[in-house]
């Protein structure tokens, strides 16, 4: 295992998308590994004791699971959720309304040989969906039918929760459909509210994110740029805006959404085939610098700014390593990282 202590090394990376040193990150901490194949993380941060979050992630294969990891990168095995059939992105929301008097935390993710979604309370992990949520089922295409990507929309106004999917493969519009989560006396449903988002076509549409503070989508069409929608579905379905187009080596992968103040922030993303991340302004979308966490080819990341205790004080942000595990870092520490790059701009 890599040192966990903090330090801050340069290292010179010149290309025509970045012409300017990137400063370098370890990770504090690396979980135990999979058995396949990690690929997408979301954090759970405990309400009653910060320091005993957790850490879920994916590990994408036929006999897949979701794992979950304490903050010293420990796997919780009465937490993880084995034989799942190639678990590919997941992503979590708090206070979902199973009755007048009941509300639970939720994890969603998607179960892409079985063509369904599946939903989990936390942290019981009991299961919400009698088995599982079918979607794509109006897709004539057998391959459009896949589910790969996942976000959750929970709205700030309405309390209503949504699930973002997305599939391996798909039309150019209507890439992503979005559903509401329904809970009602015979159980929770999943009903299809629209269809929406376009596909260059060039690969696939894998990282879907949602700021439901600022209302936007934003998901990765890997090789082309990082599109920005709507969450509202009655405010339409036209493309906000398209960045990033020129920031990537290659695939454009994991996003994640870094909240420092009301519309202040970062928006992260995981530039694969470079091993660095782009990162973004949060409020205008802005490219500001590039940085290295020493990941080999990240798909997924995450990221949450509460404070997790006295060891991760400003929170974490994790992301997928190639090597069966995820890197996890001290968001203060990144943060320093990412203000020190701009100084040396």
């Amino acid at each position: 295992m890599k040192s966990i202590f903090y330090s801050i090394l340069l290292l010179a990376v010149c290309s025509c998308q970045q012409k300017s040193v990137v400063l370098t990150l370890p990770p504090d901490v690396i979980t135990e590994n999979t058995i396949n194949d990690t690929d997408d993380p979301a954090i759970w941060v405990n309400p009653k004791d910060a320091s005993q979050s957790i850490i879920f992630g994916t590990d994408k294969e036929t006999n897949g699971a979701i794992y979950a990891f304490d903050l010293q990168g420990k796997i919780i095995e009465s937490k993880t959720i084995r034989n799942i059939e190639r678990p590919n992105n997941i992503d979590l929301t708090y206070n979902f309304k199973l009755n007048d008097s009941t509300k639970v935390d939720i994890i969603a993710f998607t179960e892409r040989e079985k063509n369904q979604v599946r939903v989990f309370s936390v942290p019981d992990m009991q299961p919400l969906d009698n088995g599982g949520f079918k979607v794509f089922a109006d897709a004539t295409q057998p391959d459009f039918q896949a589910p790969m990507g996942i976000a959750i929309y929970h709205a700030p106004v309405s309390d209503k929760v949504y699930l973002i999917v997305g599939r391996k493969t798909g039309p150019k519009e209507d890439y992503l459909y979005q559903y509401e989560l329904v809970s009602t006396s015979s159980g929770v449903t999943l009903n299809l509210v629209r269809k929406f988002g376009k596909f260059s076509g060039k690969k696939e549409i894998e990282a879907i994110a949602v700021d439901n503070e600022m209302g936007f989508i934003y998901y990765s069409d890997e090789q082309h740029g990082v599109r920005k929608y709507y969450a509202e579905p009655e405010k339409g379905n036209a493309e906000i805006s398209l960045f990033g187009t020129t920031d990537f080596e290659s695939d454009i992968e994991g996003i994640a959404i870094a909240k420092t103040g009301v519309e202040s922030g970062y928006i992260i993303v995981s530039d694969q085939q470079r091993g660095l991340f782009n990162v973004y302004d949060r409020k205008t979308n802005a490219f500001i610098t590039a940085v290295n966490l020493t990941t080999l080819e990240t798909d997924g990341c995450d990221v949450v700014t509460n404070t997790l205790g006295t060891v991760f004080p400003k929170g974490i942000f994790v992301a997928m390593n190639d090597a069966k595990n995820f890197y996890v870092y001290d968001f203060g520490k990144l943060e320093k990282v990412i203000l020190k790059s701009i100084q040396n701009k």
